[in-house]
């Protein structure tokens, strides 16, 4: 029988779960690749320095951008084992391929030369695997750690609960493995702790989250004390989840947060400057930079009719309504709030540079954004720059008939849409005719 505290867990994890199947759907619905970077996102060395800065236990490493750099690191560590990541913001680095032909951008050994060797495959080489693009990316740092072995695996999380409108504590005693899994196949072993935002996490709550994961003896209150500096950690950095997988204990009597994934509020971006100082968007899809430029939000998708929304929500409807009529959206161009007509026009100009773009298709309901704006921006965009593609429009709410009579008096040819199914009803056979 599971318990009351388990069966309380699962709202804690749905948001988690939710998020990452609706992107698994939506890549595979939309046979789509999307750019793994679509929020702030940092580097494994990045968490863990901001974790060690923190007084969080993670293992010693340093990192290096040249193999001579990596030899040195991999001496001055003195570990009787080390291990060396390749440092790049995809999954499946362990099994992935080099364009050097070293296979595995993890790799372990108890000889320091051998570092050395390894890092002169891996810098300056691309990495794929199965979260990055054909080609992979290109590896220009490497992680250099002391390799510590895991008696026993554990999860740990702080996240915020749309439920009890605040952070949560959410644990279970089987780690290394997908916590979606434990709590389909073993919900009795997911553990929650509700925290008071103003009380912060108590002794007593940390130290049951600690026994709950499986921590005994000294390695108890080892644990709970490396729960109250991750809620630390969350609280100072405005993270919206930290979680841990491994959470682990060491032979040697030693917890560890070995591996850890950090997500950020992006709204506090204003007081968190040195965190969001580290954002490397090297990575990036070169639009999507382009886009940041002009406070776009903007992925890359490998569709034919580009997407022009205002909403992250009503730009992910508008990409799955244009699959469902038998078309593939090109791009999830989000146009935010606080519309300006040159946001609209650089919009435009970044849509039509995609060779792949064969139909825009716009799609803006307005609450705080003027659709008259909208539509002068659009007016504008379509005489500069030559519009050559089918351009399919639907606008909604405020100002909308003067938006409608500015299209309508231009001259351009724009089709008019009464909703979003006609909406992507005429896109897809804009681009179906052609």
């Amino acid at each position: 029988m599971a318990s009351p505290m388990a069966g309380q867990a699962g709202c804690a994890l749905r948001d988690l779960a939710v998020l990452r199947a609706a992107l698994l759907r939506r890549k595979r619905s939309a046979a789509a690749q999307l750019t793994p970077r679509r929020w702030l996102n940092l580097q494994e060395y990045q968490s863990k320095k901001l974790m060690a800065d923190h007084g969080v236990t993670v293992q010693r490493f340093f990192v290096a951008d040249t193999a001579n750099d990596a030899l040195e690191a991999a001496k001055r560590l003195k570990a009787a084992e080390i291990v060396l990541k390749a440092q790049i913001l995809a999954g499946g680095r362990g099994k992935g391929v080099f364009s050097s032909g070293l296979k595995g951008g993890v790799h372990l050994t108890k000889d320091p030369t051998v570092v050395g060797q390894l890092a002169q495959q891996m810098i300056g080489y691309n990495l794929t695997t199965k979260q990055t693009p054909k080609d992979g990316v290109k590896v220009k740092k490497v992680m250099v750690a002391e390799a510590l072995n895991i008696s026993r695996e554990t999860y740990f999380a702080i996240l915020m609960d749309r439920v009890c409108n605040g952070p949560v504590l959410v644990g279970s005693p089987e780690g290394g493995v997908d916590i979606e899994e434990v709590a389909a196949k073993s919900p009795e072993l997911i553990f929650k702790e509700e925290i008071d935002i103003f009380e912060g996490v108590q002794d007593a709550q940390a130290l049951k989250m600690a026994e709950n994961l499986g921590f005994k003896g000294p390695l108890r209150q080892q644990a709970a004390d490396q729960i109250k500096k991750l809620y630390n950690l969350f609280l100072k950095i405005d993270a919206t989840q930290v979680e841990v997988n491994p959470f682990g204990e060491t032979p040697e009597g030693q917890v560890v947060c070995f591996d850890a994934k950090i997500n950020f509020d992006d709204n506090a971006e204003f007081r968190q400057k040195d965190v969001f100082a580290m954002d490397d968007k090297s990575e990036n899809d070169p639009f999507e930079n382009e886009a940041a430029r002009y406070d776009l939000k903007y992925i890359g998708l490998d569709g034919n009719i580009a997407c022009f929304v205002n909403g992250a929500g009503l730009a992910m409807a508008t990409c799955d309504i244009i699959y469902l009529n038998g078309g593939k959206p090109a791009n999830f161009l989000d146009l935010g709030g606080g519309v300006k007509e040159a946001q609209v026009y650089q919009a435009f100009k970044l849509l039509t540079a995609d060779p792949k773009v064969e139909a825009i298709l716009v799609n803006i309901f307005g609450g705080i954004v003027n659709c008259a704006i909208v539509a002068n921006g659009i007016t504008k965009a379509c005489q500069e720059l030559e519009l050559k593609v089918p351009l399919v429009v639907r606008l909604e709410g405020t100002n909308v008939h003067e938006a409608q009579r500015i299209l309508n008096e231009s001259g351009l040819p724009i089709t008019s849409a009464s909703d979003l199914e006609d909406a992507a009803k005429k896109a897809v056979a804009s681009v179906t005719k052609k």
